[in-house]
């Protein structure tokens, strides 16, 4: 799968990454030809035309993905769309909910979302009137925003519920609104922007799951979105370590590679350590929750360690091109940019820390 998947990736999804970086362009027709490879169903069910990979595969096929396609920004919007729209109606839609939306989602033909607000606390707020659902607030920096046909949005309930409820909020919803795209330090080919829902009416069937079970279907997507996210830096770590090894070899100073200066050659180590250290502690998260065991511990470790690991190796490889890796133009600062949201986005890595410190009762 992952050997397909790098085919795929390196024939068709070649763009010119500098010029769509620096616009902060969203590659649709990276989006139809992911779609029609099928990348945005791997996950889910054939009944609505998906692939029906388990989480290992899936996470095998995003690595080839990162590693045949430079677009960092596209594989997060494919990531954002399946592990915030598809997962959370898999796990808990209704069979017409299902029917009706993934379908659509898998295609490519609608592009999905999330607002889940600030960690654990929505800032919206859901009123039960004559037999609908009244959504009031805002919701800060969701990925796919200015893309998406359909957000899953976590909102308190205000009649006395032990939770928040998530509710199922189309685009051409009365009242739901996009602010403009923000400007980005990284993942610049992904958008990302504020919305806000003012006083937005909908019938019951669009509530998804249960009164008071949006914490569950959060961790239903966090638990997806934290192992398959790492799976893009796989990707990238190893070509950029296959690449910077090469310039090593070739790249000549004082009558020798330099490669063959123990400072170089020990950064093409480093990278090559935290590369196999990283995929193995992926590789096991997937392989727990694919097992039906709760991966909280390794998951969370595997997202501290490989988003330190990342930055360093998008360091390493900028350090070893010298002048040539901090220009713009031989495209390796871009992916040192895009590497250091790793430790902000799907829980900080101090929040995930935490996560492993309470597991030994700290």
């Amino acid at each position: 799968m992952r050997r397909s998947v790098i085919r795929f990736a390196q024939g068709e999804l070649a763009s010119d990454l500098v010029e769509e970086d620096r616009k902060q362009e969203f590659s649709w027709e990276g989006w139809r030809q992911c779609a029609r490879f099928g990348i945005q169903g791997l996950p889910l069910p054939e009944e609505y035309g998906g692939g029906a990979a388990d989480v290992l595969t899936t996470v095998c096929a995003l690595e080839g993905l990162a590693y045949g396609c430079r677009n960092n920004g596209l594989i997060f919007s494919l990531n954002a769309h399946m592990w915030g729209a598809e997962i959370p109606l898999l796990s808990f839609g209704s069979p017409e909910q299902k029917r009706t939306y993934l379908p659509k989602l898998t295609s490519g033909d609608w592009v999905g979302a999330k607002a889940f607000g600030p960690g654990s606390a929505p800032a919206i707020r859901a009123v039960r009137r004559d037999g609908r659902w009244i959504l009031s607030g805002s919701s800060k920096a969701v990925s796919n925003a200015p893309l998406a046909d359909i957000l899953i949005v976590l909102a308190e309930v205000e009649s006395g519920a032990s939770g928040p409820a998530a509710f199922i909020v189309e685009k051409s919803t009365a009242g739901y609104t996009v602010g403009r795209a923000l400007e980005k330090m990284g993942l610049r080919t992904s958008p990302l922007a504020d919305i806000a829902l003012a006083g937005c009416e909908l019938p019951e069937e669009k509530l998804l799951g249960e009164i008071g079970g949006g914490a569950a279907i959060e961790a239903a997507a966090a638990d997806w979105e934290r192992i398959c996210l790492l799976a893009g830096e796989l990707g990238m770590m190893q070509r950029q370590l296959e690449t910077s090894a090469r310039y090593a070899a070739e790249r000549r100073q004082f009558g020798q590679p330099i490669g063959k200066f123990p400072a170089v050659a020990a950064k093409v180590a480093d990278m090559d350590i935290r590369l196999e250290t990283s995929r193995l502690l992926l590789y096991k998260a997937a392989w727990l929750k694919q097992q039906g065991r709760n991966p909280e511990r390794e998951a969370a470790i595997a997202k501290a360690y490989v988003a330190d690991a990342a930055i360093q190796t998008c360091r390493d490889a900028v350090q070893i091109r010298g002048g040539y890796g901090y220009m713009t133009e031989y495209q390796v600062e871009r992916d040192l940019r895009d590497a250091v949201s790793e430790k902000i986005h799907s829980g900080t890595t101090e929040a995930h820390k935490m996560i492993i410190a309470g597991l030994h009762g700290l």
